[in-house]
């Protein structure tokens, strides 16, 4: 867990953060009075702000690259955005196996037509123990209209 990306971003946030306002501290006694307690009191806001900043920021993304659609830290949102994750996987298995089932009768359709040419046929019965015999009829089929 401490090693995700998101925590050490978070990390790396944090160290330029103490960083940054230790070099604003460092001038803090030359100023006066009034000035410092306003920075003081600017201080105090941002990090308000930082910790309602940190509570929303459970939000789900949806989409990719410029159309995204951004759903609130709800727990109705959390199951919209794991529909919207298995929803592509559910159609990439159904349209493999509508291709399985249109190539299964593609099949079919051939041996059926190569069954049917030799059964009309009148050939003597060394023809059907060739090897190319099968080929030779799929090409005889597809030659005729």
């Amino acid at each position: 867990m401490t090693n995700s990306p998101n925590y050490q971003s978070e990390l790396a946030i944090d160290r330029f953060s103490l960083k940054v306002a230790a070099r604003l501290s460092e001038g803090v006694d030359a100023l006066p009075h009034d000035t410092a307690e306003r920075l003081r009191a600017a201080r105090v806001r941002a990090i308000a702000n930082r910790k309602s900043m940190t509570a929303n920021s459970s939000a789900v993304v949806i989409g990719a690259g410029t159309a995204g659609a951004v759903l609130g830290s709800s727990s109705q949102s959390v199951w919209w955005g794991r529909l919207a994750a298995t929803l592509p996987l559910l159609a990439l298995l159904i349209g493999l196996i509508m291709i399985d089932a249109i190539q299964g009768d593609d099949r079919a359709k051939d041996l059926a037509e190569i069954d049917a040419a030799i059964l009309t046929d009148d050939l003597p019965p060394t023809a059907y123990a060739d090897p190319g015999f099968t080929h030779f009829l799929k090409l005889n089929v597809s030659r005729t209209p």
